[in-house]
């Protein structure tokens, strides 16, 4: 076994910069740890999507510096805040409608010819310019604006109802009344959308529901007004605060009403620009209502288990600052922990990092040390969220009884188990021969992506060193 071991760890190292070694800053990685795992971005990007931004490829463009990061970071799902403005481009024209704002950010995406433009020339800076396997298919923009911009949820799975009221997506929470520490009314001035999310069945035990929101920038009453709505919607109606059915006080205004409250497999993850610093403010803020409701470490928590969710503290992975603005951090992702298990939090800023970090799609940009600044004024924060999966054996069915990354079958994942990995990479149907089929997918294939490959031995080592 000695000099197998030897060979195998010799040959991850060769493999270790191209086939899974996808999160490595200092080496220009950004990417996913697990290809499985599900990375949710939110950005307050400062008006620079919208129908008369320039849309060519070139230095100091909010929208050229835009799709070379998002092409850098390719989440699966992606909030954004302030989208639609056409105010900071010198036109004064307002907020761009909704089918206007879907098709605008369908050119962000894809390139095509820019009508909104003098001549209609054609985008040259779009998404899939810089990253031509990537896309967002699926795209809600908010009906709600405040007159200046709007929310927007894009997702690289379909949108799908999951509490069975015919809708899967949402401009603003329903309407509440008040009752218990929600003051009633609604997700504040420009809306918390949400968006009902259907995961692959082959590989996720559940789904995914988002919700996004740009709180009052100066009325520090709405924002809490607005969040502890937003707590009282996720814990009442989305997981029916212990009642096993949503609404269960008839205080949500859902027309037709919600007939089911989420699976327990299904975790809720609520963010975007909250406008104030948990750590600074000096009360209880909107991430804090959002994920605790009214009592901090008690049993209303906004988690499907009623404990409390909780917000990231995603930090620069080069200088460990935590703003996500010049000076404070207003931008939360807050998620379901006793369903989702955070495996990677950040935030972005090309100026604070060397070149050498920079993720080749933005080292494509003309400035590229500048292109967080040329964006926006916010940074984007990224969580990678390990979900409850098939193959793991987390929701029972075929691999209930197996144990991830055992590949000898020994009950224990260690040293001993390597000899077997690598006869089920390199020799399936040997592997198969002595441990059968079941044993193959659900002892071997860490990654969750259905099959046993290069792209599982990073988690294998991972759960072998105790990650």
């Amino acid at each position: 076994m000695t000099a197998v071991r030897s060979w195998w760890w010799g040959w991850t190292v060769g493999l270790a910069a191209t086939a899974w070694a996808q999160w490595n800053p200092a080496q220009g990685l950004w990417g996913k740890t697990a290809p499985t795992d599900i990375r949710v971005m939110t950005w307050n990007i400062e008006d620079g999507i919208c129908s008369t931004a320039s849309k060519q490829e070139q230095d100091n463009y909010d929208w050229c510096a835009l799709a070379h990061i998002v092409a850098a970071l390719r989440p699966d799902i992606l909030l954004l805040q302030e989208a639609g403005d056409n105010s900071g481009h010198g036109t004064g024209s307002g907020v761009d409608s909704q089918s206007v704002l879907l098709h605008t950010i369908d050119l962000f995406l894809h390139g095509g010819t820019d009508i909104y433009s003098p001549g209609q020339p054609p985008v040259t800076a779009f998404v899939q310019q810089y990253a031509p396997d990537y896309d967002l298919p699926y795209v809600w923009v908010s009906v709600e604006t405040d007159n200046y911009n709007r929310n927007v949820i894009l997702s690289r799975f379909p949108f799908r109802d999951l509490n069975g009221d015919t809708r899967s997506v949402y401009s603003d929470i329903p309407t509440v009344f008040a009752d218990l520490y929600a003051p009633g009314g609604d997700g504040g001035i420009r809306g918390f959308q949400l968006a009902e999310i259907d995961l692959d069945d082959a590989v996720y035990c559940g789904d995914l529901v988002v919700g996004n929101g740009h709180l009052h920038a100066s009325d520090a009453n709405a924002r809490l007004v607005a969040a502890q709505n937003i707590a009282y919607v996720l814990d009442y109606w989305y997981n029916g605060a212990d009642a096993g059915y949503p609404d269960p006080r008839n205080r949500i205004y859902d027309n037709p009403p919600a007939t089911a409250i989420l699976d327990e497999f299904t975790p809720i993850v609520a963010g975007g620009d909250l406008n104030e610093d948990e750590l600074t403010n000096g009360r209880r803020g909107p991430a804090d209502w959002i994920t605790q409701a009214a009592t901090s470490g008690g049993n209303d928590g906004t988690d499907r288990d009623r404990s409390d969710m909780t917000y990231d503290d995603a930090r620069h992975p080069y200088n460990n600052s935590r703003n996500t603005t010049s000076s404070a951090k207003r931008d939360y992702l807050c998620w379901q922990d006793s369903i989702a298990a955070l495996r990677l939090a950040f935030n972005f800023h090309t100026a604070y990092m060397p070149v050498s970090w920079l993720p080749p799609e933005v080292l494509s940009y003309a400035s590229p040390s500048q292109a967080s600044t040329h964006a926006s004024d916010h940074r984007p924060v990224v969580i990678d969220l390990a979900l409850p999966m098939i193959a793991s054996g987390d929701c029972g069915g075929p691999c209930a009884g197996f144990t991830l990354g055992d590949a000898n079958a020994d009950g224990i994942v260690n040293a001993f188990d390597i000899d077997a990995f690598v006869l089920a990479l390199t020799n399936p149907s040997g592997y198969i021969a002595q441990y059968g089929q079941q044993a193959y997918l659900c002892q071997c294939d860490i990654s969750g992506d259905g099959a046993v490959n290069a792209f599982d031995i990073d988690p294998f080592v991972q759960l072998l060193t105790g990650g």
